[in-house]
């Protein structure tokens, strides 16, 4: 039996997976997000551990008594600050703040071949830009900083004691050499920082630590359990749904919205807004195009309509007529933007509403919007990545609905797939499975496809349209805030 932990914004997933490969039990845990001002995003780390304790705990006892390894999943860029006895020393910034927009730019003045050593544009999400923020305006939060952990790896310091972290994760921080995949002094310098404020790198399958003892006894679990490195939750949910080979994709439809591509060649385009990633495996890596806000868009919907719930607001556009009919479209920038805008700044929008407009015109709008900002994605992604059909995982993976929007949207089949909804924290589990028997390739295939959604040419055709008129919107709001 292995465990995978996915340590994710809205809450912590924990899994059970045999040898042979079944889900054989799962559980969550909430977490609350903090918004203290005005771009900013916030969590207590203190919330992680108790969250993980409580999913672990609502795990069966008798399996938990068989587990061999372990394997962590878990947000990508949040910048966890400890001192040197290992105390957060404040709220850890998200992946989706975007106080750090003049850090941004402050670092790639600083090293103006910033992109060539990390493939990426320097964004606010990234962890680099929190930390410039962080030295000019908590001064003294800065100077005592003695480690900087990514989210999952504050959770591995307190199950093991160790400081480690996985390429995939880390390359997401903008401090990593993502060609040579190993930490850069000259990123790290422009941050004031050196090595020894990082934790060790490893690949996604290798030890990184065991259980300690009291963790495991509170946990139900052998003490001494091995803990593998893991992946961010992206590369994390790649493996969970065999994404690992080049031209295998998947689309991820959780609090933000992912496109992802594996590849086993080194291809940024960071001019595109194109993420380029270590994959969770050796000698691969992959690119992503990134929402800020997708499925937490409906969220957002049903607080604003005062619907009863996301299903019921996902029924009431369902009823309301034929995809890309209705005249009201929805821009997803609720959080800012990353792919291909790169602009915290940006705002959501709601527009062509008249006296008829109501709650299902809303969610039709709302699912289109964010459908629309995926096809933006493919573009640029396209550009460097050859894809023909995507899998889809995350908890929007469950509307069919969404997916006849999405199909059309990117004119692209989707698979939706067998433990779709559990993708990083399966992946974590195939990853522990990998580490405990020594094997440095993946043994594992997609999971079994349970129904594929295939575009509706009619659909397609008249979302191509509402694509010109979406990115109209966007040029002409872009600038009025």
């Amino acid at each position: 039996m292995y465990l995978g932990i996915d340590i994710g914004t809205s809450g912590v997933k924990a899994i059970l997976l045999s040898e042979a490969g079944d889900v054989v039990a799962q559980a969550t845990a909430s977490l609350p997000v903090s918004r203290p001002q005005p771009l900013w995003s916030e969590q207590d780390p203190a919330d992680w551990w108790t969250a993980t304790n409580t999913a672990v705990a609502r795990l069966p006892t008798e399996l938990k008594a068989q587990v061999q390894g372990i394997g962590l999943a878990g947000q990508m860029h949040g910048a966890t600050l400890l001192d040197a006895s290992d105390q957060p020393l404040r709220p850890a910034i998200l992946w989706n703040d975007g106080r750090s927009e003049t850090a941004c730019q402050t670092l790639e003045s600083r090293v103006p071949r910033s992109r060539d050593i990390t493939g990426n544009r320097s964004m606010p999400g990234f962890t680099a830009p929190k930390l410039i923020w962080t030295a000019n305006f908590e001064p003294d939060v800065f100077e005592k900083t003695a480690k900087v952990l990514l989210p999952k790896d504050y959770i591995r310091l307190l199950m093991t004691g160790e400081y480690a972290t996985d390429l995939s994760d880390a390359a997401g921080t903008l401090w990593v050499d993502v060609a040579n995949r190993s930490w850069s002094d000259e990123m790290l310098k422009a941050c004031r920082l050196t090595s020894e404020h990082m934790p060790r790198l490893y690949e996604g399958s290798e030890m990184t630590g065991v259980l300690l003892a009291t963790v495991a006894s509170e946990w139900s679990i052998a003490a001494n359990t091995p803990v593998v490195a893991g992946g961010g939750d992206n590369a994390a949910g790649a493996i969970g749904m065999g994404v690992f080979n080049p031209g295998d994709a998947f689309l991820s439809l959780g609090t933000s919205g992912v496109l992802f591509a594996a590849d086993d060649t080194y291809r940024p385009n960071a001019a595109s807004g194109v993420h380029t990633f270590c994959h969770a495996l050796p000698n691969r890596w992959h690119q992503m195009s990134v929402m800020l806000s997708a499925a937490s868009c409906l969220d957002w919907a049903v607080r604003f309509s005062g619907a009863q719930s996301v299903e019921t607001l996902i029924s009431a556009a369902e009823g309301q007529g034929e995809v890309g009919k209705a005249d009201a479209l929805f821009l997803p920038y609720l959080s800012g933007e990353r792919t291909p805008h790169n602009n915290p700044r940006a705002k959501g929008v709601l527009f062509g509403l008249t006296h008829e407009s109501d709650t299902a015109d809303l969610g039709q709008a709302v699912l289109e919007g964010v459908a629309l900002g995926f096809a933006d994605g493919l573009d640029v992604l396209a550009s460097s990545a050859d894809i023909a059909s995507i899998s889809v995982i995350g908890g929007g993976a469950r509307s069919n609905y969404w997916g006849r929007i999405l199909a059309a949207a990117l004119n692209r089949p989707l698979l939706y797939r067998k433990n779709a909804d559990v993708g990083p924290a399966l992946g974590a589990a195939r990853l522990a499975q990998m580490g405990v028997n020594g094997h440095n390739e993946p043994e594992f295939s997609a999971p079994e496809i349970d129904h594929e959604i295939v575009p509706n040419r009619e659909d397609a055709e008249r979302l191509a349209v509402k694509l010109d008129r979406f990115r109209r919107l966007y040029q002409s709001t872009r600038d009025l805030l």
